[in-house]
């Protein structure tokens, strides 16, 4: 089919977009999480999917499962993956309220993935609109804690993923107006300094500061960064009382690299940077959750070819490249299931308050996804 035939209608697109947005899920809030989850749910079961709710894990909100009905149903199919819970706390939207401001449209989550999340349902509605029946059985999977490297969400992704032959991801579009055929490793690691309590005003020398040692490991880790792989501290807690001496204090940092050997040696400095004292205070590094490098392959590129292929009818040169950040595509390309990722809007400044999409990549993204969806066969 044309997919430039599509009946689009931006103004429309945006409406229906903004109640996602509106609609605040930072991951650690799995209430909100799961109103969202609610509205996706309604709408996805509304353009004729099967719905299947799967429980969150604890602290975590629920991930929904939406099967579309298929004369090939229970064949191996295409996946849409999409994460709806974002970095942004519930009130963001007083800071950064959903907006249009010429050619861009603001809010929080927009571009980091709400936008593309839905982008991809309404590609899905588009074609059943036109009467377009895919080739292949088509589901949308969306999930609630990728923005902390997917940890309750992984065994669902893959037992999810093996059932598809195809993996399509509605992460941002790259810079240039392109799509990702692979990315980096991704390493997160939780720090423990451990110290030795006093008075702050009458036995500070009898103390260890838990913040003082952290401090120190903080820069020490920080300067390990080199060409190959990155180091950074994102998330610190300590103390409780400013006149007692803080025993404990508490961090995350993440590495990023992007080759799977250079990730492996940055693993190994940060857990020899562990170290125990004889009076029991000392630095603990353990790992947390890890994304591996997925490196393109056949499989991806003759993907993306036809992403290409479809973009040059649409009317632009749809260029590919590796990339950082993390995505769930991680787990699937480097599972081998061929996968294409940065499907989604185009725009910048996630995870800030000046997060906004290009209006004009909405219908533009939505009608390459509907032209993926209706051409890739067995």
């Amino acid at each position: 089919m044309d997919v430039k035939t599509l009946p689009l209608d931006t103004e429309a697109l945006l409406a229906g977009l903004k109640p996602w947005i509106e609609c605040e899920s930072p991951t650690f809030d799995p209430a909100a999480v799961n109103r969202m989850m609610d509205l996706a749910a309604a709408e996805t079961a509304a353009a004729g999917a099967t719905i299947t709710r799967i429980p969150g894990s604890a602290g975590l909100g629920d991930c929904v499962l939406g099967d579309f009905p298929h004369p090939r149903r229970g064949e191996p199919g295409i996946l849409v993956m999409s994460h709806l819970d974002t970095v942004h706390p519930v009130g963001t939207l007083e800071k950064l309220p959903f907006r249009r401001e010429g050619s861009r449209c603001y809010g929080p989550g927009i571009l980091d993935m709400k936008g593309g999340a839905y982008a991809g349902l309404q590609a899905i509605v588009a074609l059943a609109r036109a009467g377009v029946e895919t080739p292949l059985p088509v589901s949308v999977l969306y999930t609630s804690d990728e923005e902390i490297g997917s940890p309750g969400t992984r065994e669902i992704i893959m037992e999810q993923a093996r059932k598809h032959r195809f993996i399509l991801v509605p992460e941002p579009g790259q810079p240039g107006d392109g799509v990702v055929t692979g990315r980096y490793a991704i390493a997160r690691f939780n720090l423990l300094a451990e110290g030795r309590p006093s008075h702050a005003g009458s036995k500070l020398k009898d103390g260890r500061s838990a913040i003082s040692m952290m401090a120190r490991q903080l820069l020490a880790i920080e300067a390990m960064t080199d060409e190959d792989c990155t180091f950074s501290v994102g998330v610190i807690q300590g103390g409780q009382w400013v006149n007692c001496v803080p025993t404990l204090c508490r961090a995350e940092a993440l590495s990023m690299a992007k080759r799977q050997a250079d990730l492996d040696r940055g693993v190994e400095r940060m857990l020899a940077l562990s170290n125990r004292d004889a009076d029991g205070t000392g630095f603990t590094v353990t790992r947390g959750v890890t994304r591996p490098v997925w490196e393109p392959d056949e499989g991806v590129m003759k993907l993306y070819g036809l992403a290409r292929e479809i973009a040059a009818e649409i009317g632009w040169e749809l260029g590919h490249a590796s990339a950082g950040g993390g995505s769930d595509a991680n787990f699937t390309g480097a599972a081998g299931i061929p996968s294409l990722d940065g499907l989604g809007v185009l725009g910048a400044g996630y995870h800030t308050l000046g997060e906004y999409i290009e209006v004009d990549s909405l219908p533009r993204r939505i009608r390459l996804m509907a032209g993926l969806l209706s051409r890739l066969a067995a």
